[in-house]
């Protein structure tokens, strides 16, 4: 991985820098800044003398003070407001403070909280970040785009706001997921902040509470579409290519077709993945494959009902198929061992209007009848809903990405638990209000038998007098580590190998004893080594496919190691020669 630019190359491998910003302008740079941390030879160096209170604390006494101060904050939503103010005044404090406390905190800096962030972003934002970038602006991306506080971006968090989290479109209030996505970028496996970059593309909204607020931050038209939109993102692509030609780029939060066609479009052309398709895929493999490691169980044995059809939806059978095949399945057995209902009912191929989203994935409507499954009088197929799939198919693992609470009723879960011993159960949806179930109520329809995982965090569940572990789903297990390996082998594409690896990374880091437990993920204590452990993989993987410029004998994990900051202070030297400002790249 190329050295980042100076003086983070030293500051964050914890070697003494030459700063030449000096006084008040040191203490407001947020990637220089130590605050109170100043050492009495470097405030004297740097004329800090008289700007700071008298006593010198340590990072460690910081981060007391810092987290003394959020527990004083009692509603989520104000603690994630506390959080960005220390993330716009001093980020080694804030990236060092999530890091150690990333249980505490994920929950704050996205998924569930994230979203009333979201919601309320017009009304809650005291400063902005990242490029924001309008359809007035697509014959000077690259120009808008070299307006970036950073000259050597590296990674991209780039969303158009339509379908944030289980929301729907919140216009510009969607800038908040990609700024969350790069801080966990950085507090997961190290990526520094100086070479990330959140982008929204804000082509207006159709959301009529957004349009009638008079304090709406946004690009105040209805949302962008068909051809001109495509445009515009094309514009944005090329305009990034042009920017930094070797810049990997996480589409987010983009609506089903879109976030579908813009992957298919690019996923060859730049180093680029979907998170919501890819990610979520990744991690859902990742809890299934720890499920089956408990239950000493082969994907021969395996049948799969996903309820959601959309872009999460889809993208997850396509993988799970692929896993199948992978473990020694056939194309056609891989097949018809997952089925898919959305709103409609049964996905197969004959049903009429059928998204070409999801034409790959339908069930063959030939086939169908053999389940049981009912055909009316003229010999078409009936659109059996969710419980009807449930009876006929008699799923062992039931997967729920619709974003309605409640899709998964007792009833359906009942019939589950009648033919399936343990049955693996996974209500992602989030944020909470939206989950499929409560994992209290599976465990109860199941008497205690389901293994669970949910999209948000959810307390453990008392059974048989013991407590059940809810693990998480969190696509925080996939994507840091994914974007630490692609940049760090400079990969010219992300492939479906990749997430393959991390999602077998993620099971493998699941302990017997959470397994035993009930958990299907790691805690998120061990982030950071999941992470790295992925970054390694995916890296060695873009080595072994050709599409890294690293030669085949790199030492990978010394490659990865080198490119992971942990967030502290490094020592300050004034620069010989001081000078009015600081190059861009120290700006921020």
């Amino acid at each position: 991985m190329r050295p980042l630019p100076p003086p983070f190359d030293r500051l964050s491998a914890g070697l003494p820098a030459e700063i030449d910003v000096a006084g008040s302008e040191l203490l407001n740079r947020r990637l220089l800044t130590k605050d109170l941390a100043f050492p009495l030879d470097e405030r004297g160096a740097f004329g800090l003398h008289g700007l700071l209170p008298d006593r010198i604390l340590s990072i460690e006494e910081q981060l007391a003070l810092e987290h003394e101060h959020l527990q004083r904050k009692p509603d989520a939503l104000e603690r994630y407001i506390g959080l960005a103010a220390l993330q716009d005044r001093n980020a080694t404090l804030f990236y060092r403070l999530l890091a150690e406390h990333m249980e505490e905190y994920l929950p704050i800096v996205y998924t569930p909280t994230v979203g009333r962030a979201c919601q309320e972003f017009s009304h809650i934002v005291r400063r902005t970040r990242g490029i924001w970038l309008t359809p007035a602006d697509r014959d000077r991306i690259p120009e808008v785009l070299g307006a970036a506080p950073y000259e050597d971006v590296r990674l991209i968090v780039v969303t158009d706001n339509e379908r944030i989290l289980g929301l729907g479109d919140l216009g510009a209030g969607g800038m908040a997921i990609p700024i969350g996505k790069l801080a966990l970028y950085t507090a997961a496996c190290g990526i520094h902040p100086v070479v990330t970059l959140p982008v929204s593309l804000d082509v207006g909204t159709d959301n009529a509470a957004l349009l009638d607020d008079p304090l709406y931050l946004g690009y105040r038209a209805p949302r962008l579409r068909g051809a001109a939109y495509d445009a515009f993102v094309e514009a944005f692509v090329v305009g990034a290519r042009e920017v930094w030609p070797n810049c990997l780029i996480q589409f987010e939060d983009f609506k089903q077709h879109n976030a579908l066609s813009l992957l298919a479009r690019y996923r060859h052309r730049v180093p680029c993945f979907n998170d919501d398709i890819q990610g979520t895929a990744a991690v859902v493999l990742g809890g299934v494959l720890a499920g089956l490691r408990l239950l000493e169980a082969g994907w021969q044995d395996q049948r799969v009902v996903l309820a959601g059809a959309g872009a999460a939806g889809t993208g997850i059978a396509r993988l799970l198929r692929r896993a199948m095949v992978g473990a020694g399945m056939s194309e056609a057995e891989a097949g018809l061992a997952v089925i898919l209902v959305d709103s409609e009912g049964l996905v197969h191929d004959e049903r009429p209007g059928l998204d070409e989203d999801k034409r790959d994935v339908a069930y063959p409507s030939a086939l169908v009848p053999e389940l049981g499954l009912a055909v009316t009088e003229h010999g078409r197929l009936a659109q059996p809903l969710l419980l009807d799939v449930v009876r006929a198919f008699r799923p062992t693992i039931l997967i729920g990405t619709t974003a309605h609470a409640g899709t998964f009723s007792e009833p359906i879960i009942r019939a589950m638990a009648d033919t399936t011993d343990r049955p693996i159960i996974l209500p992602l949806s989030n944020p909470t209000a939206n989950t499929e179930a409560l994992p209290v109520d599976v465990m109860a329809w199941t008497a205690g038998r389901a293994l669970v995982a949910t999209g948000s965090p959810f307390p453990p569940v008392e059974v048989d007098g013991g407590l059940r572990e809810v693990g998480q789903a969190n696509n925080v297990f996939i994507f840091p580590g994914v974007g630490l390996g692609a940049i760090a082998s400079e990969t010219s594409e992300v492939t479906d190998e990749m997430f393959l690896a991390a999602a077998a990374t993620v099971a493998e880091f699941v302990t017997p004893e959470r397994l035993a437990s009930g958990a299907l993920y790691p805690s998120v204590a061990s982030l950071r080594a999941v992470s790295r452990e992925i970054a390694i993989r995916v890296a060695a993987e873009a080595i072994r496919a050709g599409l890294s410029p690293l030669p085949d004998d790199t030492d990978v994990a010394a490659v990865i190691d080198g490119a992971m900051w942990w967030p502290a202070y490094a020592p300050y030297r004034r620069a010989a020669r001081m000078v009015e400002g600081m190059s861009t790249a120290a700006e921020g």
